[in-house]
């Protein structure tokens, strides 16, 4: 259902360390324009419509009904020269870009 690498992890649990009340982990869907939607992550608060994931340490939320639409999720910190972030890989189909531009290949 969630995978988070012990890199994620790492990150996500030092961020977290810095707030100053307890945070969750939401993850959304992200409409992305030509590339299609996406899974996203952000602070937030529980909701009635939440399952509520426990790994690590952290506290991940995601509306029940996208996580049955998008799981299994993975998450994972990549380093590489032309920066650093997480990357995010769900059942989500990826789009195929409006070719239009080169931004989105």
């Amino acid at each position: 259902m969630l995978t988070v690498t012990a890199k994620a992890n790492e990150k996500i649990t030092d961020f977290l360390k810095g707030q100053k009340e307890p945070s969750y982990i939401r993850f959304f869907l992200s409409e992305g324009g030509c590339s299609g939607p996406s899974i996203g992550m952000g602070l937030d608060e529980p909701d009635a419509n939440d399952e509520i994931i426990k790994d690590n340490g952290v506290t991940y939320l995601i509306d029940k009904a996208l996580l049955e639409e998008v799981k299994p999720i993975s998450v994972d910190f990549v380093e590489t020269e032309r920066g650093s972030g997480f990357s995010i890989s769900s059942s989500l189909p990826k789009g195929e870009g409006c070719r239009s531009c080169s931004s989105c290949s």
